[in-house]
């Protein structure tokens, strides 16, 4: 009988710290609101080898979202405007352990998985590393939009219900003007990805 009610706090204790750690992951920092700003910087998410080639998403869908980036760094280049790569990696032991777990070890800070997938190597004049879904968590991003002197961001990547929109509902806190680039974000699962899409459009991004 201790057994079983030493196994059951175990599982219990297992599920709080699974639960704690995912909201830590998935919360949405509010930072300070930013002045008046005049440009425009493009902002590719997570399009790293383990979550691009991870088998989720349709080979159809990633031709079409690989095009429509294509197409977005070329015009945002042309117009001077910043291409900013954020990289996800899990870095912390919580969420390295959690990763391991729950995600396959994907993203895992370090390893080969956790770098750009080859077609877009050298996209971003600039790179942002993510610690959690949010892009904005650890300040680098604030920081660097600071003095591009950025007040609207275009958005694309991976993945739309999840770390484009936490990175967006940020930005939008700050009082960024968002922009979602559909054709070039993916997500694995449709109807959590059209409500996400609602979502932020409700909350006054742009969806083109």
């Amino acid at each position: 009988m201790i057994a079983l009610w030493t196994s059951l706090a175990l599982l219990a204790a297992g599920v709080i710290w699974a639960a704690l750690v995912y909201r830590h992951i998935s919360h949405v920092s509010q930072g300070d609101k930013i002045p008046e700003r005049s440009g425009t910087a493009l902002l590719l998410v997570d399009l790293q080898e383990d979550f691009w080639n991870s088998g989720q998403y349709d080979e159809a869908d990633k031709t079409q979202a690989t095009q429509a980036i294509r197409a977005a760094v070329t015009r945002a280049k042309s117009e001077d405007q910043p291409v900013i790569t954020l990289r996800q990696e899990w870095s912390t032991p919580s969420t390295r352990t959690f990763a391991r777990i729950f995600m396959k070890g994907q993203g895992l800070a370090g390893q080969p998985g956790a770098e750009l997938a080859s077609s877009f190597v050298d996209m971003g004049e600039y790179e942002v590393i993510k610690r959690v879904q949010d892009g904005f968590e650890t300040g680098a991003l604030d920081t660097l939009l600071d003095q591009l002197d950025i007040g609207h961001v275009q958005i694309a990547g991976l993945d739309a219900a999840l770390c484009v929109n936490k990175t967006a509902q940020a930005a939008l806190a700050r009082g960024y003007k968002v922009t979602l680039l559909q054709d070039g974000t993916l997500g694995a699962l449709p109807k959590a990805t059209e409500k996400a899409f609602e979502t932020l459009k409700d909350a006054g991004a742009e969806v083109i």
